[in-house]
């Protein structure tokens, strides 16, 4: 058996063995460590194979290999007597013969659980998110809850009637809280004249009474509270206010809610007083992805719009938004700046601007009223945005403001985050203010 061995594979090795003995161990090693050179090989690379089979064996089986030839000889020759049954030209029984390490299955593919797809779960979380942003509103009133309608709580708590005293004290609280004198001395005689005729007996019921006439105060404007775009074109807006309202950040943060709605932007830095609120505006221009158009300070405010215009008309922008540096609505030189501004607006695209947007701070109380007079004397304000409502005991100031101007609330701010700038809805204004704490 071991003389057919020697015959199959004596060719692979080149030197010529002397004795019977030592081609023997020769040929087997050979067999088991070094495979053939490509142009001698006629059969499938036996070597190989088998030199895999030892390497993939357990540590005892490679021991043998290692101390001598003489055992690995024998387990060669008894693997080749083992095959005697297959054809002499046949290396697979051969190879079968040897034995091979124990196969280790692979580990079955781990499979991802399945998960549905975003807008599946959507409509179910409507509903909650937007009672979320209801309390949200009513959480950053705050400070005008705590202050208005606490007061009135306690003021009615335990009154059996309704008497002078009463409406005395109410008439504290309704001024006190930003209300105004005249709009609460018109709201006191409603709700006096109610009483007169029987239609108003339980002091309890004056809150409602309260709560509907402010409602109906912010409500009774004579424009729709929503922008109208223009048929074509860009929509322009022109911001104004006094120094320090938040002008820069308003328009910033209205600048996102266009950008979420799908709109593209542009905005242009025509406050050139400052350098600082046009660094300011670039980095809200960065924050949002808007292009901002803008120019040294120092320049010619007028200058900067008209390119800013030319710009947004020449790239077919769907809303321009247009900064103007702060100023004191008692200074002549400066409003009459503005209007320059807006005259040139008018020539470069008629119709614009189709909003001038009235920024007011709600903490400074019944100021507001008189830069509305005097901004919309010398521009025309068409929307007002009442800003740092969080910040403010005097909720009061929002249906004031709409009594005496008639001009439409766009937005208020209840925060510095970039949502904290609302679209403003009466009716949820009032109902976030007046809500039980419960809620």
């Amino acid at each position: 058996m071991l003389g057919w061995f020697k015959k199959k594979f004596g060719k692979q090795t080149e030197p010529e063995a002397t004795e019977p003995e030592l081609m023997d161990t020769t040929v087997a090693e050979d067999v088991l460590l070094s495979p053939a050179p490509d142009d001698q090989q006629t059969e499938p690379e036996a070597g190989h194979l088998l030199a895999d089979q030892v390497d993939a064996a357990p540590p005892e089986t490679i021991e043998p290999v290692q101390e001598g030839g003489e055992e690995t000889a024998a387990v060669v020759e008894q693997s080749v007597d083992e095959a005697v049954d297959e054809p002499l030209g046949s290396a697979d029984a051969f190879i079968e013969a040897i034995p091979s390490a124990p196969v280790v299955p692979e580990p079955s593919p781990v499979t991802e659980p399945v998960v549905d797809e975003p807008e599946a779960i959507v409509p179910k979380l409507e509903k909650p998110a937007a009672k979320s942003m209801f309390k949200r509103l009513q959480e950053r009133l705050g400070k005008s809850k705590d202050s208005f309608i606490y007061r009135l709580d306690r003021l009615f708590l335990g009154k059996k009637e309704i008497d002078q005293e009463l409406f005395e004290q109410l008439e504290e609280i309704l001024i006190t809280a930003d209300l105004g004198v005249a709009t609460t001395l018109e709201l006191l005689d409603d709700a006096r004249k109610k009483v007169k005729r029987d239609q108003l007996s339980d002091p309890q019921a004056l809150k409602t009474i309260i709560r509907d006439q402010i409602l109906a105060y912010i409500e009774a404007t004579d424009q729709s509270a929503e922008l109208v775009m223009p048929a074509e074109g860009p929509f322009v807006v022109m911001v104004v206010g006094v120094n320090g309202v938040g002008k820069t950040t308003t328009i910033g943060k209205i600048a996102a809610k266009f950008v979420r709605a799908g709109q593209s932007v542009l905005m242009v830095a025509g406050d050139t007083f400052r350098a600082a609120a046009i660094n300011q505006l670039k980095i809200w221009g960065e924050r949002v992805g808007v292009k901002v158009i803008a120019q040294n300070p120092g320049s010619d405010p007028s200058s900067v719009v008209f390119d800013g215009l030319e710009y947004g008309v020449a790239h077919k922008y769907d809303v321009i938004l247009i900064d103007t540096a702060g100023r004191l609505h008692t200074s002549v030189n400066l409003m009459e700046e503005l209007k320059k501004i807006k005259r040139v607006i008018g020539k470069k695209m008629e119709g614009a601007p189709h909003e001038v947007m009235l920024v007011l701070d709600a903490t400074t109380g019944q100021n507001s009223l008189s830069q509305v007079k005097f901004f919309n004397e010398a521009v025309g304000v068409t929307g007002l945005t009442l800003t740092k409502l969080d910040g403010t005991a005097k909720g009061g100031i929002v249906a004031n403001v709409c009594r005496e101007s008639r001009i439409p609330v766009r937005f208020i701010g209840i925060g510095e985050q970039l949502d904290d700038l609302r679209d403003f809805d009466a009716r949820e204004f009032v109902d976030a203010l007046f809500a039980q704490h419960s809620e």
